[in-house]
């Protein structure tokens, strides 16, 4: 069953009352923070799978070129969100919270390359039924809520290159993915790039 962990976020978390508030069970969005957030549910790559990642980034650009993810970027989405009302986050800990699903792992050892988009990543040859299933089971609960979901099949992949001219697909060497949790991320672009902030963690066991 997936179980929250503490929130990783200074975003605020409706349901809980802000510093300072004599009214428990609210919060308020503080002045200048946003209404809304563009959202995704993901796994997160840990220290020695994000290195393994990026070394596979560096060998494709090697042979696509285009511009490389930065290491901190690196993740795989299991649903999308977008834009989402910030008063919807507990919604969204709910769905999360009744995720009942075991940690495993992944094995990516497929580059590929979407020419529409000019996107140079990394999936899997064979798709994980654990993996299948934990991201059903997440997006059917979304539905559910009445958040958009992306119906098209899924595809298990790490983005690595953006921009990429593509070519000739190179062998890598696999990279092992022990999945042991999943997260709810924003994210924001800044003239630096994309900024990705971890809101909480659910842990797969």
């Amino acid at each position: 069953m997936a179980e929250p962990d503490q929130p990783e976020s200074s975003l605020p978390e409706p349901g809980l009352s802000e510093p300072g508030s004599d009214k428990p069970g609210q919060s308020e969005i503080s002045p200048g923070k946003p209404d809304t957030l563009r959202l995704f549910f993901a796994l997160w790559p840990d220290d020695t799978t994000r290195d393994a990642l990026n070394r596979t980034g560096k060998w494709l650009h090697q042979h696509w070129g285009g511009r490389r993810m930065r290491t901190d970027t690196l993740h795989l989405t299991l649903a999308f969100l977008g834009s989402t009302p910030v008063h919807r986050l507990d919604t969204l800990f709910a769905c999360a919270d009744g995720i009942h699903s075991n940690g495993f792992e992944l094995t990516l050892d497929q580059p590929g390359y979407w020419r529409h988009n000019r996107i140079g990543w990394l999936g899997a040859s064979e798709a994980l039924p654990q993996h299948l299933e934990l991201v059903g089971a997440l997006n059917a609960r979304l539905q559910e809520e009445g958040f958009p979901v992306d119906t098209r099949p899924h595809v298990p992949h790490v983005t690595l290159l953006r921009n990429s001219a593509g070519g000739e697909v190179p062998k890598c060497t696999p990279v092992r993915w022990a999945a042991s949790d999943f997260v709810l991320v924003a994210s924001r672009t800044e003239p630096s790039g994309a900024q990705y902030e971890v809101i909480r963690r659910w842990s797969l066991a």
